[in-house]
């Protein structure tokens, strides 16, 4: 029958997320899957499908005016297939048939929640969807009871179901109509309690829910789980309080509102970057300096094995450590009485500057494309590769090439990372010699 080929396990998820989204392209342009007078073209059906599996929530057209329930529940299950990942999904079938998972399966799998060890692969399968569906599940419960005052029922269970969904993953699709997203819950307690508390877990990454769940009694948490902790919780604080100073007399923003509103509204927008998508302010009125703080956010991300984007917290704070320590003049990396391997320093660099070469290729390429500020591209830029979906209004008048170019970006922001960070953690053989040591000289 020929030579049959073998891909590995980073080219099998690069496939799987390609064929999820041009599956999904085909069903969204689909009649059924629009109201009247909304008919999709390629280009556009190919970027709405690609922002759902890659769990962006960058839009070309409104989602809740777009699309009809049909259409909507397509993008949902793209949004739930593409944040568990479909190696998650085809794991979960293959049990529930009662197939065992073998070594290229459990491969797969490390490979697509970017695990650097293959013990409990297939726990930690079944721990992410039991998780997963009851977040989603409370977080539904609890929106659509706020919701019946405004909605009714059960309308307001279908809103609580969809948000949640989108919300747990990362996603930042809504259907609230007319590009709204959720700014009229700017200063709703309930709402943006409940929203961030989904986008944080979800973003904090499944390994750390894991060791939380493990050792929520012995409190003998994994560096890895306290850095992510503890660095979340820090770029929560300090960019929540940067965002109220920056934005309290903005008449476009929170300017307007009392006190507690303009707190909710700062908070929110803090932690909506790492990497929601939802905005409850009006994204057009931000200042540059707000502008500024956000891209940053957005590139820096959440944790790792997670549904968030950007390069990770992780990443962020290794690299850190690594200036400080030279800086110091210190050849060790510690923290928390624990050494940082050399290895992980070198891929923290490796990681970040091909994210900031993606970057900037993609943007240079968008200032020939578009007729826009560099400031609006290169947030529009980093909002897809980090998959956050935040736009400062740019996106629907995207040019055809701009829309195949952001939506290539944000196939390379979801699987490309991922799969780096893979390849990266494998095992070379070294090279049994070495050259001729010479200096260059740097700075």
């Amino acid at each position: 029958m020929g030579k049959i080929l073998k891909f590995n396990p980073a080219q099998v998820l690069s496939i799987g997320f390609l064929i999820l989204i041009f599956v999904g392209a085909l069903l969204l342009m689909l009649p059924i899957s629009t109201n009247d007078g909304h008919e999709l073209s390629f280009i556009d059906a190919i970027f709405e499908a690609t922002s759902a599996v890659c769990v962006t929530g960058l839009v070309v057209v409104d989602t809740g005016t777009t699309f009809t329930v049909f259409g909507q529940c397509v993008l949902l299950f793209l949004i739930q297939t593409g944040g568990l990942g479909f190696m998650t999904i085809g794991v979960i079938i293959a049990i529930f048939l009662g197939k065992n998972i073998g070594l290229k399966g459990r491969l797969m799998i490390q490979e697509s929640l970017n695990q650097l060890s293959l013990e409990g692969m297939v726990r930690l399968v079944k721990f992410i969807i039991f998780f997963t569906f009851l977040f989603e599940a409370i977080g539904a419960l609890f929106l659509a009871i706020r919701w019946t005052t405004d909605f009714g029922f059960p309308t307001s269970i279908y809103y609580g179901i969809f948000h949640s969904i989108s919300a747990f993953n990362n996603a930042g699709f809504d259907i609230m109509g007319d590009y709204r997203s959720i700014t009229g819950y700017a200063g709703d307690f309930t709402v943006v309690f409940i929203l961030t508390s989904l986008l944080l877990i979800g973003g904090l990454g499944y390994t750390v829910i894991l060791d939380i769940w493990r050792k929520k009694f012995s409190g003998k948490l994994s560096l890895h789980t306290k850095l992510v902790l503890w660095i979340t919780a820090f770029l929560i604080i300090l960019p929540t309080i940067l965002l109220f100073v920056l934005e309290f007399k903005n008449p476009g923003t929170i300017g307007p509102l009392s006190l507690k509103d303009k707190i909710l509204g700062a908070y929110f927008h803090a932690v909506v970057p790492r990497t929601a998508g939802f905005n409850s302010l009006n994204m057009s009125e931000l200042t540059l300096s707000t502008q500024f703080v956000t891209m940053i956010l957005m590139f820096i991300g959440g944790g790792s094995g997670g549904t968030a984007g950007g390069i990770k917290v992780t990443t962020f704070i290794i690299i850190l450590l690594a200036v400080w320590n030279l800086i110091r003049g210190n050849d060790d990396i510690n923290i928390m009485e624990r050494r940082i391997p050399k290895e992980l320093v070198y891929r923290a660099f490796a990681i970040t500057v091909y994210s900031l070469g993606i970057v900037s290729l993609i943007s240079f390429i968008l200032t020939l494309t578009e007729d826009a500020p560099l400031n609006v591209i290169l947030f529009e830029v980093i909002s897809a590769f980090a998959t956050v979906g935040m736009s400062l209004g740019i996106t629907p008048d995207l040019s055809p090439v701009g829309k195949v170019v952001i939506s290539l970006l944000m196939f390379i922001g979801r699987v490309g990372p991922l799969t780096i960070a893979f390849a990266l953690a494998k095992k070379h053989n070294k090279l049994p010699y070495k050259y001729a040591e010479e200096k260059i000289m740097i700075g």
